[in-house]
């Protein structure tokens, strides 16, 4: 398909300068709490969860204290068997609600990817030809998958951790001024040395994820293109592989490194915390053992202290890793979000028009295009196809031919100028209701991996089977299916691998006859037939594109002799148009191209015989 800028795509990711800072205040947090905001409900339960579990997990360490100053130092085994079942008891339920916070967790999660995976397919499939032009599908694919796979784990694991972590932090902090404020104080003092590095880190982490992504990005575009069927012929055709190999080992190669740099942010970071975290006890132990602040310290609050600083650490700790995830997160979401942030090009208007009974009467004012940059595809273009005509349009490769079909399907705007329906723009009518309107059959043939009797209900998903049937006999291609071992449930392999050329190209006619539009676009419909199948598509073609209007893009002249009106196309403008006889007496470009065409025939024959 003629695109302009070929192979180039959209800018994948930019990479963040060491010394760019990642201000939070632009995070957009509203637009990432508006995927969640549809589950309020789910959230407020498992805040309630953690919030009792927080209060039963405090609660160990204070029971704690008395079975030690109460129970054990006075011998007090009545006491000491009720506090440990009390104990008991709220570890069970405190690992209960652990499973029912893990599920809930998990169901928020998994429901918010979900929401942002589907928004973000059908936002694709609302963009022009002109984004898939211009984008790699690998990329497309890796941002579908790999991007939300990621930030899916991501998101499960941090907002439950953290308002987990949040609330234990909270209770726990309360729970410690209430029995000791002297340990308490002592205790809180450490946390300052986990909270400062976690800045530095985040805007670390940021960066070397973001480049992951992109860098698995471009691996899952290489692996598109070289492991598809037609990707792996040319590598075989050419000897490239022992190259592509190559060049694969090293994307996976920057891909290992930025893994191994992803593992090792903040590793010493978290090491130093693990060592402040083992070495709590024995600070409480010290200070609560030596008289520092005029008074002793029972030997049940040390104890419950080193539960409680462990209890303490752990959240806090968890929290400078959540801070890293939200980095982590915020990088992927703005992957995504670059996606979802594009406009589509081509949209209904404010106020769109339904065209339910088209006549057909397809015309083009004054029309300009171009795909990007100065150069014209299009220049000031008008042609008329009346109801139930059939127009050609002629003229050497790349004159604006295809250009001109697409603009007819509305694949692409005029960059100025219109092109009308029925004497209405094209862009007032509903994209629905033109899509009714118009069928095309391109040079390119496309066929799913799917059964031939599916390829051809695409085009119409409630056809009956006498439908289908005559849309294949139509097209020359029935015989064939049916001399098939298994007929319409063949499977035709990737893009239609098991047909030739010529096969798939009368199957592609046959899905736009079943769709049976006002307005049928042909761009080389006949292009890959062989004389005999030509000629029986054409006399189809004859018959049943009777009342509707047809518009044929075609190199070999032939097949538009008995058109209504051939326009003629030379570098984006209309040089001639006219009926056959008429062009070959005004001795223009049609006439050359005409006898071009009849002396390389004669010139063949003479060759064959």
């Amino acid at each position: 398909m003629h695109g302009g800028s070929g192979f180039g795509r959209i800018s994948s990711y930019k990479t963040l300068d060491k010394s760019q800072k990642i201000p939070l205040r632009k995070v957009p947090w509203k637009r990432i709490w508006s995927y969640f905001r549809p589950y309020k409900v789910p959230l407020i339960s498992v805040i309630f969860v953690i919030a009792l579990a927080a209060i039963f997990g405090t609660l160990q360490p204070v029971l704690m204290r008395q079975i030690v100053d109460n129970a054990l130092l006075k011998h007090n085994y009545p006491l000491l068997d009720k506090l440990t079942v009390w104990i008991i008891g709220l570890i069970v339920a405190s690992s209960l609600l652990g499973v029912l916070q893990t599920y809930i967790n998990s169901w928020i999660g998994e429901a918010v990817m979900n929401d942002l995976r589907v928004k973000l397919y059908a936002h694709l499939q609302r963009m022009p030809v002109d984004f898939f032009t211009k984008t790699k599908t690998g990329e497309v694919m890796s941002r579908m998958t790999n991007d939300v796979q990621q930030l899916q784990s991501v998101v499960t694991q941090t907002y439950g951790q953290t308002l987990n972590n949040l609330l234990v932090v909270v209770t726990t902090t309360i729970a410690m001024l209430e029995m000791n404020l002297e340990l308490a104080v002592v205790s809180l003092a450490i946390l300052p040395i986990f909270i400062l590095p976690l800045r530095q880190v985040g805007k670390i982490t940021y960066r070397v994820r973001r480049d992951t992504q992109a860098k698995i990005g471009e691996m899952s575009s290489h692996m598109a293109e070289t492991l598809s069927l037609s990707g792996a012929l040319l590598i075989k055709l050419f000897g490239r592989q022992q190259q592509e190999v190559e060049h694969f080992t090293g994307i996976s190669q920057e891909i290992r490194a930025l893994d191994i740099k992803q593992t090792l942010v903040g590793r010493w970071f978290f090491m130093f915390l693990s060592i402040i975290t083992a070495s709590g006890p024995a600070i409480i132990y010290f200070v609560g053992g030596h008289p520092f602040f005029g008074r002793t310290v029972s030997i049940g609050t040390m104890v419950a202290f080193t539960v409680f600083l462990t209890r303490l650490l752990q959240p806090v700790s968890s929290l400078a890793n959540t801070g890293v995830n939200v980095y982590s997160s915020v990088a992927l979401f703005d992957r995504l979000f670059e996606y979802l942030d594009l406009t589509p090009s081509i949209e209904d208007a404010a106020e769109p028009v339904d065209v339910p009974e088209v006549r057909g009467h397809v015309q083009f004012h004054d029309v300009c295009f171009s795909y990007g940059g100065d150069r014209l595809a299009l220049d000031h273009v008008q042609l008329e196809a009346k109801p139930g005509q059939m127009i050609a349009l002629v003229g050497p490769s790349g004159a604006g031919k295809s250009t001109i079909s697409y603009l007819v399907a509305r694949l692409y705007d005029p960059s100025a100028g219109s092109v009308t329906l029925d004497g209405i723009d094209l862009k007032n009518i509903r994209l629905s209701s033109l899509s009714v309107a118009m069928g095309m059959v391109t040079q390119d043939t496309f066929l799913f991996h799917d059964t031939i009797l599916a390829n051809l209900r695409f085009a119409k998903p409630d056809a009956t089977d006498d439908e289908v049937v005559a849309a294949t006999k139509a097209a020359a291609i029935h015989d064939l299916i049916v001399s098939l071992p298994e007929g319409y449930n063949t499977v035709v392999g990737e893009r239609g691998h098991k047909l030739s050329g010529g096969e798939k190209q009368r199957m592609s006619i046959a899905r736009v006859l079943l769709k049976n539009p006002r307005v049928v676009v042909l761009d080389e419909a006949t292009s890959a037939l062989d004389s005999a199948s030509e000629r029986a598509v054409q006399d189809a073609l004859a018959a049943l594109l009777t009342g509707r209007t047809a518009i044929v893009i075609a190199h070999r002249l032939s097949t538009v002799l008995e058109a209504d009106c051939i326009y003629v196309v030379e570098q984006g403008q209309i040089r001639e148009h006219g009926t056959h006889a008429e062009l070959l007496e005004t001795g223009g470009l049609y006439q050359r191209l005409f006898h071009e065409q009849f002396a390389r025939a004669l010139e063949d024959v003479r060759v064959v015989g």
